[in-house]
């Protein structure tokens, strides 16, 4: 019984970290990236120097700041609906702690300070805190990966990918 108890447990937390994982790296590659390079809704929206975090993220019904969130989440809710069969409850477990970590991760711009034993435990799960986003916020260029921070580097190389292959196009003769 108790071992049946621990597998659907076990079940559930490998379907939300599952999602969480894959839903930052398409998240992450197919639309933060990309949208940092060819795009401006996010740039507008998310890391305009005129607002701050209660402004787009709360206070506003701004259609393009709905429209880039939903862009974000899209590749989560796709993941989510991948794993419904396998848990629900462990894709709901999942979407709820995304949803906590987007909120969680824009309160430096309140004056939040992590405490030392959270950004530790953080920093060895590999987690995105509010200081480490906000860095993203003053600096564009680094700071990827909405919940995990092992997608940094890899992101960097992609984004400096994607800025050749804007360049190659560019210039390129037709």
């Amino acid at each position: 019984m108790l071992a049946a108890i621990a597998r659907e447990l076990a079940c559930q937390f490998l379907v939300a970290w599952l999602l969480l994982v894959m839903g930052d790296f398409l998240s992450t590659f197919c639309y933060h990236v990309p949208e940092h390079v060819f795009g401006s809704l996010h740039l507008k929206t998310h890391h305009s120097s005129k607002k701050t975090f209660r402004h787009y993220a709360i206070l506003t019904l701004n259609v393009q700041v709905l429209l880039d969130g939903f862009l974000g989440a899209l590749p989560y809710l796709f993941v989510a609906a991948v794993l419904w069969s396998v848990s629900p409850i462990g894709v709901i477990g999942g979407l709820l702690f995304g949803q906590f970590h987007v909120w969680w991760r824009h309160i430096s711009a309140l004056g939040w300070q992590t405490p030392q034993p959270i950004a530790q435990l953080c920093r060895v799960l590999f987690i995105t805190t509010p200081e480490q986003h906000w860095l993203h916020h003053q600096k564009t260029t680094v700071g990827f990966g909405d919940i995990f921070t092992f997608f940094e580097q890899p992101a960097r190389a992609w984004m400096r990918l994607l800025r050749l292959l804007r360049l190659h196009f560019r210039y390129s003769p037709v």
